[in-house]
This record gives structure tokens, sequence and C-alpha cells, in this order.
């Protein structure tokens, strides 16, 4: 029969016990999204000013898990959930009904700002 560890060893057995598992660069973004939803505006703002459609979809996707996850946003939105599904996916493209209802629904809202100051 083997001797039980000394007790050193099993405090650093504890410790490399409570170290967080490796999160994908995925599931790191939604729970930054989920601890700090002006972070999440942010970010989203910065994909409408200079992304394209495919990253509006994947931050809006990110988003959309980090606020409750599509069952629960469309419930709040009064969307359909299969119909959100699809509006999210890689080729979705959201109508301004459905992009209004979703972003109310995490607490957000579309706004429009001047590209500069001279362009008022």
């Amino acid at each position: 029969m083997k001797a039980a560890p000394p007790k050193a060893m099993a405090r650093k057995l504890k410790v490399k016990e409570n170290v967080a598992p490796y999160r994908s660069h995925e599931s790191a973004t939604i729970e930054s999204f989920r601890r700090d939803p002006r972070f999440a505006a942010e970010y989203l703002n910065a994909v409408l000013a200079e992304g394209d459609q495919e990253e509006l979809m994947l931050a809006l996707r990110y988003m959309a898990e980090a606020f409750g996850g599509v069952p629960t946003l469309a419930a709040r939105a009064r969307l359909n959930a299969t119909t959100l599904y699809r509006t999210l996916s890689p080729k979705g493209n959201p109508e301004l009904k459905s992009l209004t209802a979703l972003l109310n629904a995490m607490g957000m809202r579309l706004a429009v700002q001047p590209l500069s100051e001279d362009a008022c």
C-alpha cells in the first residue's frame, strides 16, 4: 500500500484542482459580456463601426448567449426562438424590427451618431 502524500504535496494538489480549466476565446468573450454589459455594448458598437455582416452576427450570437441564451431572449423579445436561431446564424440577415427587439431584450438599443463633427 502507498503512503499518503506529504501535506505540502496535498496542498499543491488542491491548488491545482482550483485552477480554472482552459477556456476558449468564445467562452471568455461570452463571460466578459455577461459580467460587463457596458463592455458588450462597446464591443457591438465597434463591430457596427468597423466590422462586416459576419462579424456582426458572431457578436450578436455571443451576446445572445451571454444575456440568457436564444430561447430566453426570444421570449423576452417576443420572437420565435427557431426564427431567432436562424437570424443569428452565420448567414442570418436580421430585419431591423428583430434586431431592435433582440437588443431591447438585452437591455440595449441602436443609436445613430455622425461620423465626424464636420458631418453635421
